[in-house]
């Protein structure tokens, strides 16, 4: 198998479409992490980079929120701390060598300003250098009737598809708890979408474009429990493709590009499973959660000594503690803790090995990466003189 020929950094458009397409035909998923700091979105670069993988890094809008500091009140707090995480990822993500999916993870109805918000953004990074600023963007509007769902869904694709921006959508609820909303207590059966559900979808937005996505539940929890507490049933996304082709009479096997939610937990059986029925990206934030804080966790108990006060520890009253309460040292074993369950994850997702590292060359890349698009001669006389033909 050919690994996948695209640029690294942050990935849009049709390289977007090249890089999902390529996991699909060759059975792998993408593994996208919730990342609320600078430093969890440098553990993942840093994953991919090690082990050859394309990653993706998305935002929740509580991830927003904290990422803008929990201080800041302001309405728009949390596309502002959106797209600062956007930008630093597209900052570095050239440096780390990698395929790297900017993504806004689950926007329901009431999350609608966020969106908009986001999509402002797009549309100005857009118009100043020929692609939108995030690569893709999750409408979760799954709460809501089918026909409402499709209807926003509809509207909203529309806006992004002239910009080439992918739209994963969901139909059927995942359960759980997950960023303020909750389906703790939904009716189990409401778990499972049917394949006329997602061919509804399908037919819906595949006429404003191709570049969509659909989480069909499939018995999904999020949070964390124990394998075989949740009853998964990946082989209903067999059934949907199937239904697909059908009514497409079309020849491939898997039709539709889906996605995995909920998949902390999961049995790597269940995983292989969703994979290989057309799952191209499974969503991960409790294990890694998990492993940051597990990072620390460690550190502070193998330190504890040395981390009581600034001065004085096992080797004298008066020897200094700095380079153990330092948070560049602690804040590392955190994202070592994590790229280690970064990198469990993408192997039981068969997404290692998928793409060549393409690390620049020491000083090769200057500071700031973004080339704004052709103006044009009109166009740059506009921007110097201020006139309007």
């Amino acid at each position: 198998m050919a690994t996948c020929d695209i640029p690294p950094g942050v990935v849009t458009g049709d390289n977007l479409v090249k890089l999902l397409a390529h996991a699909r035909d060759n059975a792998y998923a993408i593994p996208a992490f919730n990342c609320t700091t600078s430093s969890s979105c440098n553990a993942v670069m840093e994953a991919g980079k090690k082990l050859n993988s394309p990653v993706m890094i998305q935002v929740s809008n509580g991830g927003g929120v904290f990422f803008a500091g929990k201080s800041c009140k302001d309405p728009n707090a949390a596309a502002a701390g959106s797209v600062a995480m956007a930008l630093h990822v597209r900052a570095m993500a050239p440096y780390y060598g990698v395929p790297v999916v900017l993504h806004s993870d689950h926007c329901a109805k009431k999350l609608l300003p966020w969106f908009d918000a986001m999509l402002e953004a797009d549309e100005a990074y857009f118009a100043q250098y020929g692609e939108p600023l995030f690569s893709s963007h999750m409408l979760d509007l799954s709460e809501e009737p089918d026909e409402e769902n499709i209807a926003i869904c509809e509207k909203y694709f529309k806006i992004m598809a002239p910009m080439k921006i992918w739209l994963e959508m969901e139909i059927g609820i995942t359960g759980g708890e997950e960023d303020g909303v909750n389906n703790e207590d939904i009716d189990p059966e409401k778990l499972y979408t049917t394949p006329e559900q997602v061919y509804s979808v399908y037919t819906s937005l595949s006429k404003i474009g191709d570049m969509f996505s659909i989480a069909a539940a499939f018995g999904n929890v999020h949070g964390v429990y124990k394998p075989g507490n949740v009853s998964l049933q990946p082989e209903r996304l067999g059934n949907h493709q199937k239904y697909a082709k059908e009514q497409l009479k079309c020849d491939s096997d898997k039709p539709i590009f889906l996605v995995m939610h909920g998949g902390s937990g999961s049995t790597e059986e269940e995983i292989k499973t969703a994979v290989k029925n057309g799952v191209v990206k499974m969503n991960i934030d409790t294990d890694t959660q998990w492993a940051y804080w597990d990072g620390l966790r460690a550190y502070e108990a193998e330190n504890r000594e040395y981390l009581q006060g600034q001065i004085g520890n096992p080797e004298g009253a008066d020897k200094p503690n700095k380079k153990k309460y330092d948070p560049r040292v602690w804040t590392r074993k955190c994202e070592e803790s994590m790229i280690a369950r970064i990198e469990l994850a993408m192997k039981r997702l068969g997404c290692t090995e998928k793409y060549t590292t393409k690390v620049p060359e020491p000083g090769s890349l200057p500071m700031w990466n973004f080339h704004p698009k052709p103006q044009g001669a009109m166009g740059a006389l506009q921007k110097v003189f201020s006139f309007k033909p």
